[in-house]
This record gives structure tokens, C-alpha cells and sequence, in this order.
């Protein structure tokens, strides 16, 4: 661990010091451990640093939130990335108002330039899920980072889809590394860092605010050369996602969905504004012009007869409930239950949150 993240991450974390005024004290004093041995009339030479931030940071100066903070780093294997620094994303440099500094657990690799950005509702339908999990796996499998930002509904299925295909996915936090937003994540956000990465713009302990949010979303499509949204509302911030990825120009794209769906309004209008509209995973390369690294085979799994009507039937309706699942095919409960289960441990299928079944 570098120490001089130490004194970023004690500088970022002090009220009124955001990313431009962290980039003017860096700026003047070359290094955060010159800031924090600063006086107060050095502090008042940086132009546009006012006198309630320097008060602040001199009221923080403090050996013992410094080995908090290094605790912190230390435990959760954080680093810290300045724009210009080997391993800052390319694809941000030339956005609009890109991050000063991105903290990050997990890695950022050359690979992650062929990133595709998958996004949606948090109240996603049953059908939503299973469209950002299949083509998140199928990007994926074909060598593409997929990028979402760790909500509920639609940005959840997409990072599972990808994990689960073997691939890499890239979570973007509306709130600092070390907290879990939704908390329900806790294990996914575990998995993404060890298989992918986690970052953030926010300092350490940033709670998941409102405001936090449309900010997060230019990341998400600055770092994709494409965003897909599969399920959104009228109002959504997908479309937030969808318009900034416009105007760095990113290639929009639109899961067509259910015209009853409220949560398909906003997908289903920018598909009659222009974004391309996307059947398959191929709908998504060839107007990128990715050419896939690798396709994952499938190994043969041999099934009984029951389990092999199981998975045909899930395979034929879904996604599908398991109680729809278990009428169709005049199964009692508890002997359905035992052949999904058996069929979750081969990796054939997924049961989604309220029991929603769908092939991996």
C-alpha cells in the first residue's frame, strides 16, 4: 500500500473537498502528505480553496484518523487512481468533467476498453432480468466486459450474468468502495472486486445519496463503448446513462419490452428516437465492430428423463415462475423443487429473486 493514498483518502474524505477542489490542493502541493503538514497561510494561497475547507482540514489533521484510514485500505485492498496515472481508463480522459481520482478494489486491465454498459430498472420485470442476464453472459463469454452500477433489477442480473459466464464485469458505486449499496449485494460486490473491479469517485464512507447517482452514470458510459438499457421508465436514470453515453459519444442501445410494461416506456422510446434496437448479442457487436475474443463452450451435461422435461420446459416459457413451472408440468412441489436444484448444481439453470427460473 502506497502511503501517500493514505493522505488522499484523509483529504477526500473531509467535508468540502470533492474531486475539483482534491485537484487544486494536489495541484499546488504536488502530494497529500504535503497538504496535510500544511499551515493555514500556505493553505490560503491556493486560489479557490475557501476558508471554512481550510478550517476543515485543519481541524482533521489527525495521526489517528490516518491509521483508520490505512486500516481501511489495507483490509479492503483499495487503490487509488489519478487521472495520468498508469491504469486510469483511457475511455474516461476525454469525457466531460472526467474523475480527478477513481478508488477502486479489484483491477482495471487493457482488456476493459472492450466494454459494453448494460443498465435498467431496479424494479425490473421478470423478463428485464432474464434479457440483462443472458446478454450480459453472452458478452461475456465473447471476451466483453460488461459495466452496471450494482443496483437492484437489471444492473444486479447483468453483473451475475457476466460472473457467471466466467467473464470480467465492472460495478460503478454511487457511494464510496467500502459500503454495499443495495446491502443485499454484499456477496456479489465481493465477487465483482475479486473478479473484477469495484470503483468510485467518492471518498471512503460516501453514504449512497440521491444526488450521488446521475454523477456515477457519465462513468458508466465513459467507460463503455456502448450502453445497452434493457427495462427503464419515462423518468428513469437509465436514460440519464443513455443520454451522456450521446454525448461522448457512445452507441445507444434498447431491449424492445412490453408496451403494458410502464417499466418498458422509456427503452421502447428511445428505440423510435434512433437507439439501435437489440434481438442478440450480435445486434450489439456488429455495430460496435467488436470482433469477439473467444465464445465459452458448453460441455454436454447428461439428465435423467424428468430432469431433461424440467429443463425443456423452463427452456420453452421462460422466464417462468416455479409454481407456474410446477402446473405445467403436474409435478408436486417438492419433487420440482429437488430436479431445480439438481439443475442449479450442473449450471444449467438460474432462479432469479421470486423464485423466476431461466437457462444460464
Amino acid at each position: 500500500m502506497k502511503e501517500e493514498n493514505v493522505y488522499i483518502h484523509w483529504l477526500h474524505s473531509i467535508e468540502g473537498v470533492g474531486q475539483k477542489n482534491l485537484k487544486k490542493l494536489m495541484t499546488a502541493f504536488q502530494c497529500g502528505k504535503n497538504i496535510f503538514d500544511a499551515s493555514e497561510r500556505q493553505l490560503k494561497k491556493v486560489e479557490g480553496i475557501n476558508q471554512r475547507i481550510i478550517h476543515n482540514i485543519l481541524e482533521n489533521k489527525s495521526e489517528e484518523q490516518l491509521q483508520r484510514i490505512r486500516d481501511r485500505i489495507s483490509q479492503l485492498g483499495i487503490i487509488s487512481k489519478y487521472m495520468g496515472d498508469e491504469g486510469y481508463p483511457e475511455s474516461l480522459k476525454n469525457i466531460y468533467d472526467p474523475p480527478f481520482i477513481l478508488h477502486m478494489r479489484g483491477n482495471l486491465f487493457e482488456q476493459d476498453i472492450r466494454a459494453v454498459a448494460i443498465v435498467g430498472a431496479r424494479k425490473a420485470s421478470a423478463y428485464g432480468k432474464w434479457a440483462a442476464y443472458k446478454l450480459a453472459g453472452e458478452l461475456a463469454q465473447r471476451g466483453i466486459v460488461v459495466v452496471s452500477g450494482m443496483a437492484y433489477g437489471i444492473d444486479t442480473a447483468a453483473h451475475k450474468g457476466a460472473l457467471d459466464a466466467g467473464g470480467r464485469t465492472i460495478a460503478v458505486l454511487g457511494c464510496g468502495v467500502d459500503i454495499c449499496y443495495p446491502k443485499t449485494n454484499d456477496q456479489l460486490m465481493e465477487e465483482i472486486a475479486a473478479k473484477g473491479a469495484v470503483i468510485s469517485e467518492y471518498a471512503l464512507g460516501t453514504e449512497p445519496i440521491s444526488g450521488n447517482f446521475p454523477a456515477r452514470n457519465r462513468i458508466i458510459s465513459g467507460l463503455s463503448k456502448g450502453v445497452v438499457v434493457v427495462e427503464a421508465g419515462l423518468k428513469s436514470g437509465s436514460l440519464i446513462t443513455a443520454e451522456m453515453a450521446l454525448e461522448q459519444g457512445r452507441e445507444v442501445f434498447a431491449v424492445p419490452g412490453n408496451i403494458n410494461n410502464t417499466m418498458s416506456a422509456g427503452s421502447n422510446k428511445l428505440i423510435q428516437e434512433g437507439a439501435k434496437l437489440v434481438a442478440s448479442v450480435e445486434d450489439i457487436l456488429c455495430e460496435l465492430d467488436i470482433v469477439p475474443e473467444t465464445i465459452t463452450e458448453k460441455v454436454a451435461i447428461n439428465l435423467s428423463e424428468t430432469e431433461g422435461k424440467v429443463y425443456e420446459k423452463i427452456l420453452e416459457r421462460q422466464p417462468v415462475h416455479f409454481e407456474a413451472l410446477s402446473n405445467m408440468l403436474g409435478m408436486d412441489v417438492h419433487k420440482i423443487s429437488s430436479i431445480i436444484t439438481i439443475l442449479q448444481i450442473k449450471g444449467l439453470i438460474e432462479q432469479l429473486p421470486g423464485k423466476i427460473l431461466i437457462i444460464k
